[in-house]
């Protein structure tokens, strides 16, 4: 069991209920755990969808589940059985935070529903993660991250020059609704030690992408023009784009005009600094299609690596196109200790990534690897509710709990 109030951790102390599946839940609860809640992972006897989610494999478990449900403890109940229902009941009795992923009313369905659950635990916190949110016309919309990507606007905005659409390449509106749940749970912990109450939490993958598209959208209320895919350039900097030197490819981001003054030296063509089309970067903007062919030219005259090395060493952000293998060996990852080793019974040592915020005094990590599905849900029972080996035994042979072997 993972010892929540041990010193260290900003979460310990705070006992999560995970009822999510896939990946904007465990995504969230995978950090909450990380810095030192602790998370009761609660499945079906059918398991979370992500555990099929492969190849690849590792013992028999996806390396998707193994990644996103570290540190968890694995619990399995029959929530269409009364018996059931009232352990999960009892469970939330004894929460601070319930988490779920699931269409909106589906809680509600199994008697679960935030004001049903709210009436025993006045202190909970009740965090909801959906496609598009618990009211409005989309509400009951089926939400995965395709869709949202193309429903929010992302894909209007991302891919080729030539207007073909391009989805991001991971799951980035579950991963940032996963994001803003941990925030949201944040805040009403923090509300809840001033008022004592808890409050309901409700994340849509819609709003969060809005959200973190501000930018993007700010220009666009604020011109009227509507921005259309732009390959890696940017609306606002130029250049600031991926360029292919004569091996491989290589972004460069020269955000001011001390920037250009400096990246002008750096790629010996002084002659493009105080040339009127390029003097600012409004300029720069408005030219674009005149200075990126001369560009391109000017990288695909040296490798990818002198090209990095030269603009690094002048102050100039740039970097190699890197691919996973890339990353994953890099010495930086090794400093920041960002793919850690677990040990997990079936799949063997692997590896997770390490977690994303660094504190000083109460640092975080992973404690545990991913579960087998029920794999706790003896240990689980017999510490929360006191029960009996012989009363699990009874809950398990009657089908009401699942335990793993």
């Amino acid at each position: 069991m993972i010892d929540a109030s041990a010193v260290g951790t900003p979460l310990g102390g705070i006992r999560v209920l995970d009822f999510s599946h896939a990946l904007a839940g465990p995504y969230c609860t995978m950090l909450l755990s990380d810095y030192g809640a602790e998370v009761y992972k609660l499945e079906a006897r059918s398991g979370d969808m992500g555990r099929g989610w492969g190849p690849p494999f590792a013992g028999g478990m996806a390396s998707f589940f193994l990644g996103l449900n570290r540190g968890k403890l694995g619990i399995s109940i029959d929530l269409k059985q009364p018996e059931g229902l009232e352990l999960c009941l009892r469970l939330i009795d004894r929460m601070d935070v319930l988490i779920e992923n699931f269409r909106p009313g589906a809680m509600e369905k199994l008697g679960l529903g935030f004001e049903e659950v709210r009436k025993r635990n006045s202190r909970l916190i009740y965090c909801s993660i959906s496609g598009y949110g618990q009211q409005g016309p989309s509400r009951d919309e089926a939400a995965m991250d395709l869709v949202v990507q193309a429903s929010s606007g992302l894909l209007s905005i991302t891919g080729t020059e030539e207007g073909e659409s391009v989805r991001c390449g991971y799951g980035v509106t579950d991963v940032t609704a996963g994001l803003f749940a941990v925030i949201g749970i944040l805040l009403a912990l923090r509300a809840r030690d001033a008022t004592g109450r808890g409050q309901y939490v409700d994340v849509s993958m819609l709003d969060g992408m809005i959200s973190t598209m501000s930018s993007n959208y700010m220009s666009y209320l604020g011109s009227g023009i509507v921005p259309k895919p732009m390959g890696t350039s940017f609306p606002t900097v130029v250049p600031y784009r991926v360029y292919q030197a004569s091996d491989r490819e290589v972004a460069i981001a020269v955000g001011s005009e001390r920037l250009w003054s400096i990246f002008c030296a750096t790629i010996e063509r002084l002659d493009l600094e105080k040339h009127p089309d390029f003097l600012t970067n409004a300029l720069r903007i408005v030219n674009r299609e005149k200075l990126e062919p001369v560009l391109e030219r000017v990288f695909s005259a040296r490798t990818a690596e002198e090209w990095v090395e030269r603009l690094q060493a002048a102050g100039v952000p740039s970097s190699l196109v890197r691919n996973f293998e890339e990353v994953a060996a890099h010495p930086q990852s090794e400093v920041r200790k960002m793919f850690p080793v677990l040990d997990q019974s079936t799949a063997g040592a692997h590896k997770v990534t390490g977690t994303p915020v660094k504190l000083s005094e109460t640092p975080g990590g992973p404690n545990l690897p991913a579960p087998l599905l029920g794999q706790h849900t003896r240990s689980v029972l017999k510490e929360v509710f006191d029960l009996s080996d012989a009363r699990v035994d009874d809950f398990i042979a009657r089908g009401i709990v699942f335990e793993s072997r």
